[in-house]
Order: C-alpha cells, then structure tokens, then sequence
C-alpha cells in the first residue's frame, strides 16, 4: 500500500528548534519530564500505556515523541552516534507498539494532535534513518493528517496539523499533500484570528502559542519552495498588537481564559494608543507603553464561552503602579477535575452574580458605550446570562489610579465578586473599607452598600498545577453594588473622588 512512500523521497524539512527544551543526558537514561512534573523513567523497553502522574498533559507529550526529537538535534550538533541510536529505537518502538486501532493502544497514541506534533519528530529522523517501517509510518501520519474529517480547521491543533502535513508531503513526495497544507494554514488562520489579531479561542496565551507555531509555519512554506501566502503573513503579524495590549507591566499575560497567571510574553513594541477596544470582547487599557509602573486593566465581553475560554463575561482585572491588584482564579490544569472546572466558572472572576435566576453558559456580553478620553475611560456593559439584565459600568482613572464599578439590576439583587493577587493581606477592616497591603504598598477598597459584605480567601491558581490562597471580598446582596479601589491609605473625603454615581453617605 505505501510502496511509493517507501521509494519516493524529497526534502526533508526539519526546523528542529521547534522542539521543547529537553535534558538530553536524561532522555538518553531512560528519563523524561512534562508539564512542569517531576522526571519519570521509563527505562529501555517504554510501556507506551504508562502514565505515572494520571495527568493528561504528560501523557500527550509521551506520544509526540518531541522529547526524543532533541535527540536527533542533538547528533546534529555534536555527532554523538549514541543519541540517534536511541531516537531510532525509540521511534521504532512506538510504531511496532502503536498501530493504529490496536487492540489496547493508549487513546492518546493516534489523538489528532498528537499525530500533528510526532509527524515532524519523524521527518527530521528520516533525514538520517531509512527504513522501510518509518517511510510506512510517515505515510501513515500523512493519512491521518491529511483526512477532512480528523482535521482541526481554525484551531491552534489544525495549525499544528498543517504544519505536519506540509512537511510530511514534502518528505514523502506528494505535492498535493503540500499544496493541502498551505490552502487550509491560510484559510484556518483567517478563521481563527480576526482583522484586529483577537484569537477565538479566548485565551491570550493561546494567542501567543499560535503566534510562534506561524512563524514555524511560515518557514516550512518557505523551505518547501511553495509561495509564502501574504494573508497568512498578515494575520500573524495582527497577532502582535493583541498580545501586547494583553501584556501586563510586569511582562506576563493577563490571565485570562485558559492563560497560567505566569506566562511571560516576548514584549511586542506597540506604538498605538495605550486602550484598545478588540471586537471580539476585550478591552486592554494602561497608563504608558514601555512603562514598568503603568496601571493595566482588562474588561471582558463579546460572543459566549467557547474553546479555551471562560465564563469571564463582565469580568475586569487591575494593577497600578506596575502590581497586579485584581486578578482570576485563572488557569490551573486541563485535568478532570472539580477545582479545574470551578475555575472556568463566573464564581472564579471579579464579576456580578445576581442572587436569582439560573446561569446560562454561553451567554453573549454587549459593550453599550466606550468613552476613551486620555486620562480617564468609562464602559457600560450589559448581558442577560441569569434571565435579568445586570449592567456593570466601569471608570478607570489614570492621575489617581482609580478603579470604580458600578453593577446593578433591575429587579432582585446581586453580589459582586472580588478576587485579588495572593501577594495582598488583609491589614485593616473597617465599616465601609478593606485595607489590603503586601510590605509598604496599600490598596485600598471600598464598597457601598457595606452591610454583609465577607472577606475571604479563595484558592486561586498561580501558574500550571500549583495555587496558592487569595482574599476574595463579596459584597452584600443589593439591587446596586458601588465598588471602589485606591492604590495607598483611605481618602478622608470620598466626595474627593469624584465619582460619576453619587456615593452613599
């Protein structure tokens, strides 16, 4: 069936640096690490079923064999006979082990992104190693890679296929294989990230993965000889502002969706206006670019949960004076677990919960009016997820680094939900105002009406697999909840605010 697989060869397009970093002297003794887990052996012969740490992550990054990838890179750079010996053995073992549709194969073997991350490992070995078994396994890969029915389109996994396919088909021969790949990279970008560079998979840091795998997927089009598609060029490149309006001052992405509160971006220079509002449901506000003591803000909106998103809708997160004050229960692991699901929920994120009325998952978000003046912006949002409508207003003022919200509904009440970084304690409580401090730096919060507002603590996560606890305020139920945070002490006038809603006295 793969007799013209086996004796048809073309380039061999292998842009190994896509690879993770991986400890080369432990592969070559037996051991790997993923997902920010401890390293596991799995010896000589690999029980590709294994899955020491019952984590999902770990057990897709065996299947990609990327980790064994570094081997090959590594023979290239230092001529060590003994790392493609075992990259070899290891690629051998998985196809013997992992027939597609054997009788007790892991899922995990043949899971289309698994297919599309181990197809390129492949392809770069077959530049040294030349066996019939591993011409038949690319052919297969291809297959797989190429079915309508398996494919991902406007999905980071469809990306991650392409790219396969690309250099499968270049591998192998087959033009039409290549000529596929480009077509769908095309087509699936434009579907996946909109003129303004807003990706729908509502996660920032998926923003910035689809980023460096595009840049990956530029080069292979670009080795394999075929025309560098413009459009293609064009929507990586929109991808930049998006990231960088998303980057906080102090480097890392704002978290939200499924984005680890410690993800670092690479500082994409933006030059344009320091608040943007993306159509896609996003406003990223700050005081300056360039300025590591800028105040930042995010507001969420636009069309309903989907992919790696979450039910964030209303939701806003704050730092002033370059820390981060507000944040999310944010991202903690893709595992099954009722924490991971809780953190996806409205409860993980600074928004209003009206007191009755069932949650509607999905539920769309309207902007109602944005007025960006240059030292102060104002919002006014709306939706109807719990059957009521619930309006939140929001003010940023930059002179003061003034936060006010206001959230209301028209008939019953509603809490408003405060989640703020691990780093800030309580120092004071009084009537109207929470003091929280971390050293010599105080925030200030306060809220009207005050009566049965509770500070708390909720466990909030701080990057992949590990969380720490943060104080949570909820305010007491009302039809409206005016909400207030000052970076430093309490102001004795509150007049002195000069807030848009007259506040209580």
């Amino acid at each position: 069936m793969f007799w013209r697989a086996r004796t048809t060869t073309g380039r061999a397009i292998c842009l190994s640096d896509q690879f993770p970093a991986a400890d080369v002297a432990e592969v070559m003794r037996g051991q790997v690490r993923f997902a920010g887990l401890p390293p596991a052996d799995l010896g000589t012969e690999i029980d590709w079923t294994t899955d020491p740490y019952g984590n999902r992550s770990w057990a897709l990054n065996l299947h990609t064999l990327r980790w064994a990838g570094r081997l090959v890179t590594a023979y290239e750079r230092t001529g060590e006979r003994a790392c493609l010996d075992r990259a070899a053995d290891v690629a051998e073992q998985w196809i013997r082990g992992n027939p597609r549709g054997g009788h007790g194969v892991s899922s995990w073997a043949w899971a289309e992104h698994a297919v599309a991350l181990r197809a390129p490992v492949l392809v770069c070995l077959s530049e040294h190693v030349r066996t019939p078994l591993l011409w038949e396994s690319l052919a297969a890969h291809g297959e797989v890679l190429a079915d309508p029915a398996l494919y991902r389109a406007g999905h980071n996994h469809g990306l991650d296929q392409d790219i396969a396919l690309l250099v499968v088909g270049c591998r192998l021969g087959r033009a039409k294989w290549r000529d596929l790949a480009v077509r769908r990279m095309t087509a699936s970008a434009e579907l996946a990230v909109d003129a303004q560079g807003v990706l729908h998979e509502q996660a920032p840091r998926y923003g910035l993965y689809v980023h460096r795998r595009l840049g990956v997927a530029l080069r292979a089009v670009a080795e394999s000889g075929a025309p560098v598609p413009a459009r293609l060029a064009a929507r990586r490149t929109a991808l930049e502002g998006y990231i960088a309006h998303a980057t906080q001052p102090d480097g890392r992405l704002t978290p939200i969706g499924d984005s680890p509160a410690d993800t670092r971006a690479p500082g994409f220079p933006c030059d344009g206006p320091p608040v943007r509002v993306f159509d896609a449901g996003y406003v990223f506000g700050r005081t300056a670019w360039d300025d590591p003591r800028s105040a930042h803000y995010s507001i969420r909106f636009g069309p309903g949960r989907r992919l790696h998103g979450h039910e964030d809708h209303l939701g806003v997160t704050y730092c002033a004076q370059g820390r981060r004050i507000l944040t999310e229960a944010g991202f903690h692991s893709y595992e099954r677990t009722e924490y991971a699901a809780w953190t996806r929920t409205p409860q993980a994120h600074n928004v209003p919960v009206p007191t009755s009325g069932t949650f509607r998952p999905g539920t769309a978000t309207q902007l109602l009016n944005a007025d960006l003046g240059p030292d102060q912006q104002s919002f006014e949002l709306a939706d109807d997820a719990y059957g009521v409508t619930r309006t939140r207003h929001v003010l940023v003022r930059h002179g003061d680094d003034l936060l006010a919200v206001r959230d209301s509904v028209p008939l019953g009440t509603l809490r408003s939900l405060w989640h703020f970084d691990p780093a800030l304690r309580v120092v004071e409580r009084r009537a109207d105002a929470v003091v929280l401090g971390d050293g010599d730096r105080r925030v200030t919060f306060l809220q009207w009406p005050s009566a049965g507002m509770e500070v708390g603590t909720t466990t909030i996560a701080t990057s992949y697999l590990h969380t720490e606890q943060a104080v949570t305020i909820t305010s007491g139920a009302a039809p409206t909840v005016l909400t207030a945070l000052i970076p430093g002490p309490t102001p004795s006038d509150l007049a002195s605010l000069h807030l848009p809603w007259p506040w209580p006295a």
